[in-house]
């Protein structure tokens, strides 16, 4: 194994939690490799939700545990890991969570990254069940030709501190520009760690793209991200952009109810909700560009879809994205260009809309998406055409701020 660099302390929780987990099985995160799975397998590191404990449930192994846990080791070494990125781009941290690991949490972790495009990355066995398994000499043979041993280290070895029993994070800032596909993690010598979460920005290698197509421009994997948002009580705006189809309605973004809607609501000439607000979230584009057609998916919502919606598009620098995000986005009217008027939306439906962008040099950089007068959507799908106007990359610095006050709210 490489030498590790000189031992290093956990963080505290930092903006970068607020990023999308690369790593997440709901983005299609993937276990390739893990030495040992006795107690339970290295899967569970990279579930969604939250870990849990179950005080009296026994497997055939020991004890249930809801997360990564190897067998006591009594032969010389020590138990890592390696995951398959679902977004694949540059890692702005990680949070190692140990809860309910209080007796058996890994004493000391290092997390190394690899950036292993196509060919690169030979075919794994598949895993299959692993609990009371270890790796196989077939499975050792396999993973030695990704090389893990001499990757980057971006967290060197590091104790882990236990916290409250429930909630027992360890954060890990990394300061690295590059782009990593893989990450591997080292435990020392063995025992658990509940979830790993690797948070960070996707991003797309543009150059391979073909021009004729259309690629979404808003996607969290290509690099997209929610940069303010007025309200998101129950769902943060960054999921309408996530990976595929969404899974329920949990996977969307849901505002509160508006406390200042009508006691009896009435409609316009036009049909619409006559209603004094609404609620807007704005989206950086992982590249600058014309976007042709919208969708919008309202699915999973049913009886608390908005009522209608509007999608306006600018450009903005990154200091004038910067200066949006301390103003709170009052941004000057006259900055945005229509790109679907306000249109009416249904329940539980995929809402298909071409753009009024109709002239190839009408290239945005954002948009501000406004739904009337609250409720949620699943999806917001932007196709269009990356441009070669490039105001926003190369980004010197990583850009961790992309929420707005939740209780802020402004009528648009």
């Amino acid at each position: 194994m490489a030498d590790s660099p000189r031992e290093g302390k956990p963080a505290r929780s930092l903006d970068f939690t607020r990023l999308v987990d690369m790593a997440s099985e709901s983005v299609g995160g993937e276990i390739l490799f893990a030495t040992d799975d006795f107690f339970a397998p290295a899967e569970n590191l990279i579930k969604s939700k939250s870990p849990s404990f179950r005080e009296d449930e026994y497997t055939e192994f020991g004890k249930w545990m809801d997360g990564w846990e190897t067998r006591r080791k009594r032969i010389p070494g020590h138990d890592w890991c390696i995951i398959k990125l679902g977004i694949q781009g540059i890692i702005r941290g990680f949070d190692v969570d140990i809860s309910y690991f209080m007796g058996d949490y890994a004493p000391r972790i290092s997390i190394q990254a690899a950036n292993l495009e196509g060919d690169k990355a030979p075919e794994m066995p598949q895993r299959g069940a692993r609990t009371g398994a270890a790796a196989t000499p077939a499975e050792f043979e396999a993973v030695a030709k990704l090389g893990s041993n001499d990757w980057n280290y971006l967290v060197p070895m590091t104790e882990l501190k236990p916290g409250k029993p429930a909630s027992s994070h360890n954060y890990f800032p990394v300061n690295s520009q590059q782009r990593w596909t893989h990450v591997r993690l080292n435990i020392f010598p063995d025992g658990g760690i509940a979830r790993l979460r690797v948070y960070g920005c996707g991003q797309k290698d543009w150059t391979a793209t073909d021009p004729k197509e259309p690629f979404d421009l808003a996607a969290i994997a290509h690099g997209g991200a929610c940069v303010g948002f007025s309200n998101a009580h129950f769902g943060h705006p960054n999921n309408m952009i996530g990976v595929g189809k969404a899974r329920s309605m949990a996977d969307g973004w849901e505002t509160a109810r508006r406390p200042d809607r009508p006691p009896v609501l009435e409609n316009d000439e036009n049909g619409s909700l006559l209603v004094p607000g609404c609620e807007w979230a704005v989206f950086r584009l992982a590249h600058p560009g014309v976007i042709t057609q919208i969708e919008i998916d309202t699915t999973y919502f049913k009886g608390n879809s908005p009522d209608s919606c509007r999608l306006d598009g600018c450009i903005l620098t990154t200091q004038e994205e910067e200066d949006m995000i301390k103003q709170k986005w009052e941004l000057p009217g006259h900055k945005w260009k229509p790109l679907l008027p306000v249109t009416k939306l249904s329940a539980d439906k995929s809402h298909l809309f071409d753009s009024l962008t109709l002239e190839l040099q009408d290239v945005i950089t954002h948009v501000r998406f406004t739904i009337t007068p609250d409720g949620g959507v699943s999806r917001l799908r932007l196709n269009g055409f990356p441009s070669s106007l490039c105001l926003l990359r190369p980004r010197e610095k990583p850009m961790m701020r992309f929420s707005v006050k939740a209780g802020f709210r402004a009528n648009l």
